[in-house]
C-alpha cells in the first residue's frame, strides 16, 4: 500500500495539514495520516459536547471543575485548558522533535474578550503555562493587533485569525516585523485566511439579495482572495506562514496545494481526502481568471472589500461582515460551554438556575 495523500502531499510540495478541533482519537489518526500541528477555536468544548465518544467525559469533567471554582466563566475556561491539554500530549512527541516548526496546538478562548487587549494578552499568557507546545489565536481587528504587538515582545508563538481581507495580512505582517526589529524576537507566526466561512458567507449574501451571480464565479471567491494573500506575503517577504482554515469543502485544501502554506481542516474533510486519494496538483500559484475577477467585484461589495488591498480601514476589521459572522460562532460554541457549566453546578448543587 502506497502513502497517503497527506503524506503525498508533504513529500512532493510545501503544503503542510493541521488538523482542526479533533476529538482525540481524530487527532490520533490525524497525525498517522501526516498532520504536524493543530487548531482548537471557541466551539471546541461544544463540538465535543455532540459527539458520543466525549460527551460523557466532558460533562464529568465540567462536575469536577465546578466543584472546584464558583465563577462559571472560570470553570469553562478550565475545562478549555483541560481538554485542549490533553491534544497537545498527543503533539509533543512531533514538537519535541522539531520545536517551533510542528507539534503546535492553538487554543483561542472566550470570544467575547475579542475587542479587550488586557483580556486577550492576560488569557494567552495563562494558556502558555499549559505546556510548551501551545500557539496562541488572535483575531485580527484593532485590540487583537495590540495583543499582538505585546505578546511578540514575550516571544510567543502567534496565529494571527479571522482574517477575510488581504488589507488584515498586510496589516499584520508589517506589525510583525515592527516588532521583530524592535524587540529582536521573531516567534513562529502564521497569518491565516478563513478561505470556506468567506465562500459560506457569500453564498448567504447571495441567496439573500438575489444578486445575479455566476455559480462558477462564486465557487472560486474565497480561494481567489486567499491565494492573493499569499502572493502578496510570498512577494514583500514577509517572515510568516499562511495557515489556511475555515474549510468547507476539499477544495479549500486542494485549491492551496503546492503553496509554502499550512492548511488547517476538520478530520471528517480529512478523511474525504484520504478516502479519495486525489493526484497531488499545485494549484496555488493557479491564477484566476480577469472575467471571473472582475464579476466578483462588481456584484459582491465585501468580495471587493476582502480583495483589493486598503479595501478595509483597520477600524473597519472588526465589524467586517464576514468576520462577524464567524465570530457569531464563537460566541454560540463559547455560551453553549458556559450554559452546560451553569446546569451542571445547578444540578450538583442544587442551586436556583438564575444564579451566575
Amino acid at each position: 500500500m502506497g502513502e497517503g495523500y497527506f503524506h503525498r502531499v508533504a513529500s512532493e510540495t510545501p503544503t503542510r495539514l493541521w488538523i482542526n478541533n479533533p476529538i482525540l482519537e481524530d487527532a490520533d489518526r490525524a497525525i498517522v495520516a501526516g498532520a504536524i500541528s493543530c487548531t482548537t477555536n471557541p466551539t471546541y468544548c461544544a463540538n465535543l459536547l455532540k459527539t458520543k465518544l466525549e460527551s460523557s467525559y466532558v460533562l464529568n469533567l465540567i462536575d469536577r471543575v465546578v466543584q472546584q471554582t464558583r465563577e462559571n466563566k472560570t470553570a469553562s475556561e478550565l475545562v478549555m485548558q483541560h481538554l485542549v491539554k490533553r491534544v497537545m500530549e498527543r503533539f509533543l512527541p512531533l514538537y519535541e522533535r522539531k520545536p517551533g516548526l510542528e507539534g503546535l496546538v492553538s487554543i483561542q478562548g472566550d470570544p467575547h474578550g475579542d475587542e479587550n487587549t488586557d483580556f486577550i494578552v492576560d488569557e494567552a499568557l495563562r494558556f502558555r503555562k499549559l505546556e510548551k507546545n501551545f500557539i496562541t489565536k488572535i483575531p485580527v481587528n484593532e485590540a487583537g493587533l495590540r495583543a499582538i504587538e505585546v505578546l511578540i515582545a514575550e516571544n510567543m508563538p502567534i496565529i494571527a485569525t479571522e482574517v477575510f481581507a488581504v488589507e488584515q495580512a498586510i496589516q499584520v505582517c508589517e506589525l510583525y516585523c515592527r516588532v521583530c526589529e524592535k524587540t529582536g524576537y521573531h516567534p513562529p507566526f502564521y497569518v491565516t485566511h478563513i478561505t470556506g466561512i468567506f465562500d459560506e458567507y457569500l453564498v448567504n449574501y447571495v441567496k439573500r439579495t438575489g444578486v445575479n451571480i455566476s455559480p462558477e464565479a462564486l465557487f472560486q471567491a474565497g480561494c481567489a482572495v486567499a491565494r492573493k494573500q499569499y502572493r502578496i506575503l510570498r512577494e514583500r517577504r514577509y517572515p510568516v506562514l499562511m495557515l489556511g482554515g475555515g474549510a468547507r469543502g476539499t477544495h479549500h485544501f486542494t485549491e492551496m496545494v503546492g503553496g509554502e502554506a499550512h492548511i488547517t481542516i476538520n478530520w471528517s474533510t480529512a478523511k474525504e481526502l484520504i478516502t479519495a486519494n486525489p493526484a497531488v496538483i499545485p494549484r496555488m500559484d493557479t491564477p484566476e481568471s480577469p472575467q471571473v475577477i472582475e464579476e466578483l467585484l462588481a456584484n459582491l461589495p465585501d468580495f471587493r472589500k476582502a480583495y483589493l488591498e486598503g479595501g478595509l480601514a483597520l477600524e473597519e476589521f472588526k465589524d467586517f461582515g464576514p468576520l462577524q459572522y464567524f465570530r457569531g460562532m464563537f460566541v454560540k460554541g463559547w455560551d453553549t460551554l458556559v450554559e452546560n457549566v451553569r446546569e451542571r453546578r445547578r444540578t450538583l448543587l442544587m442551586i436556583p438556575s438564575s444564579s451566575a
